[in-house]
């Protein structure tokens, strides 16, 4: 899970948490509704950032992963907020960054003692709040 400091344009900000399939998910939704931006038909005309697919591991080697995609996460968060309106504005990005009731309680699993890590990074360029949220 990745805790992400979302800060909009006017100052104020939240803490979510999202696990790496749901941003995987946003890719493919983004990619779906803006196929020459996702460089479908042109590869040069992409300019929706990359983000490595799933892999499969083992439960013992989630932190690894985690840390190894962290800053890929980070960029991507970056330069995603700070592509052309129609996608940094979409639907799709602003309801990926907004506070879900989820993320008043930060995600905890229950292996007998042991927790699962949470590593937090900071969105500064975050998209600017629109009227439904």
């Amino acid at each position: 899970v990745y805790l992400i400091n979302v800060t909009y344009s006017d100052s104020t900000s939240h803490i979510i948490y999202r696990r790496y399939s749901k941003f995987f998910d946003l890719q493919m939704q983004l990619l779906d509704k803006f196929p020459i931006e996702g460089g479908q038909k042109d590869p040069k005309k992409r300019i929706i950032p990359f983000l490595p697919g799933k892999i499969l591991f083992r439960r013992s080697h989630v932190r690894d992963v985690a840390m190894k995609r962290l800053r890929f996460i980070d960029d991507y968060c970056r330069a995603l907020v700070r592509l052309p309106p129609q996608i940094s504005q979409s639907e799709e990005v602003l309801r990926f960054f907004e506070t879900k009731p989820d993320d008043m309680n930060p995600p905890v699993e229950d292996y007998g003692t042991k927790r699962k890590s949470v590593w937090m990074y900071g969105l500064q360029d975050s998209p600017t709040k629109s009227e439904a949220s």
